[in-house]
């Protein structure tokens, strides 16, 4: 069963706005693990801190409400087509201290950090950090959804994204937007890794998190990819199977290939057309082979001659 934010915040399901914002204010404070120093407190203020992650943004919060943590976490279908029928899959960002600092205040997030009795709590120089230093927050990692044309061929995708940066003041901060651009090269695979430096919000006596984005590779009507090789299923009947056939692929750059099968296709069978895979990374003149494997389809039914001509080819 997936997490129960509210319960989290220790709220009913009709908790508005305002009751969740009170809920984080007064659990934060009081599980912080500077002032809770119990084994569990920073397990709890992690937990509260995503809580209210959710719970806070509109649109996270209405895809939790609709279809839990898990439709918000592995991504729900959008109600219009497009290139990708599924939304991002929400990834809390594990810092906890940066939900913390943002609600109560980025240019100061301990004005209002109190004990319960309303006395201040003394906190050491330089607050969470210690004495002053600076630290980097966690890379923000999001994946980029890429069609096998996208891989074939390579392109440039643009995001936007939306960060705090601070004023020239440098106290005070704005949320502003920025475009990301990538370049995707020929050849990358699932699970490219590209990193934008220091690009996530800024604050005082904070370095900006790095934003990196992992390729995922989208599925595709026609072809699976293995490595830098191409997979692709024909399916043909019984009798091309034992005679011989002709199959047309059509490839990712659109051209229409006529291999010929002259072997006898069992089910493991698999007719590799050299050069017809992927571009290799590292020299995209080069591509790797296109594997073609084969669904067999049966008769359903054979007319007493039909059967006996076979017996006499085949068992004969």
């Amino acid at each position: 069963m997936g997490q129960d934010y509210y319960a989290v915040l220790e709220l009913g399901r009709d908790a508005t706005d305002a009751d969740i914002k009170k809920a984080y204010r007064r659990l934060a404070l009081k599980n912080h693990p500077l002032k809770c120093k119990e084994p569990w407190a920073p397990k709890r203020f992690r937990q509260l801190a995503e809580a209210y992650d959710v719970l806070s943004d509109p649109m996270k919060k209405g895809i939790y409400d609709k279809f839990g943590e898990e439709g918000l976490k592995g991504g729900i279908p959008l109600e219009f087509g497009g290139e990708n029928p599924w939304t991002v899959g929400y990834v809390f960002h594990n810092n906890p201290d940066k939900v913390f600092r943002e609600f109560f205040g980025g240019d100061n997030p301990f004005a209002e950090f109190f004990a319960e009795d309303g006395s201040e709590l003394i906190l050491p120089f330089g607050g969470l950090r210690g004495r002053g230093a600076m630290k980097q927050d966690p890379p923000i990692v999001r994946d980029l959804y890429l069609s096998l044309e996208d891989l074939f061929y390579g392109c440039t995708k643009k995001i936007k994204i939306s960060r705090r940066v601070m004023n020239e003041d440098g106290q005070t901060s704005t949320i502003r937007d920025k475009i990301l651009t990538i370049d995707v090269q020929p050849g990358w695979k699932q699970g490219t890794r590209i990193t934008f430096e220091k690009e996530g919000d800024q604050g005082p006596n904070v370095v900006p998190a790095d934003i990196t984005f992992v390729v995922q590779e989208k599925l595709h009507p026609r072809f699976k990819r293995a490595n830098d090789n191409l997979t692709y299923v024909a399916t043909i009947p019984l009798g091309k199977a034992l005679v011989g056939c002709v199959v047309e692929v059509r490839t990712l750059d659109g051209r229409l290939l006529n291999i010929p099968i002259n072997d006898i296709v069992d089910p493991k069978y698999c007719k590799v057309v050299p050069g017809e895979g992927m571009p290799l990374l590292q020299d995209p003149r080069r591509k790797g082979d296109l594997l073609i494997y084969f669904n067999i389809c049966f008769p359903k039914k054979l007319t007493r001659d039909k059967k006996m001509l076979l017996k006499s080819a085949l068992l004969s």
